[in-house]
């Protein structure tokens, strides 16, 4: 079917500069279509990557219990008897390292590298490693003592029930 038009009196005339053709305008769509998500792909995220925004976030801490209440404890990801003295474990699924730098003292860490954020993957004599750009941190304070990371990595409470190691 084709739409039928009413012939007028009054020619039309367009005003100048502002006739729009069916090309101009199809080209402007298909530039935005391609645009938008070019731009969107460049932003993103900075603070994934940025070494000062992973060392000053502080991790979450729970809400007092109400009067009355009692707070449940968090679940247990680990035993000690999985972190040795004088080492460490990784737990990625919690996404920390555990470390016993002497016998009964349970350190928790972060295992996001402050240099460019990969994930620290073993612990061995020398410290924490990041197997990156060859990183180590030391047990006892997360400090730096190789590689290019210049911030520790970042601390995380630990509650140690028996032998039961979970988040504070």
């Amino acid at each position: 079917m084709s739409e039928h038009t009413q012939p007028t009196d009054q020619p039309t005339q367009p005003v100048a500069g502002t006739r729009l053709s069916r090309r101009h305008a199809l080209t402007g769509v298909a530039g935005i279509g391609i645009g938008v998500p070019l731009l969107a792909a460049c932003g993103g995220d900075e603070s994934a990557v940025d070494p000062q925004a992973a060392t000053t976030q502080t991790p979450a801490t729970p809400e007092a219990p109400a009067a009355g209440e009692t707070a449940e404890p968090a679940a247990s990801f680990a035993s000690t008897s999985d972190v040795p003295v004088g080492g460490g474990a990784v737990f990625p699924d919690e996404g920390l390292v555990v470390t016993q730098p002497s016998d009964g003292e349970f350190l928790g860490f972060s295992i996001t590298c402050p240099h460019q954020g990969c994930p620290v993957d073993r612990v061995t004599e020398e410290g924490i490693v990041c197997p990156c750009h060859g990183s180590v941190f030391d047990l006892a304070s997360g400090a730096p003592t190789a590689g290019p990371a210049q911030s520790p990595l970042g601390a995380v409470q630990l509650r140690i029930q028996g032998t039961d190691i979970s988040r504070a």
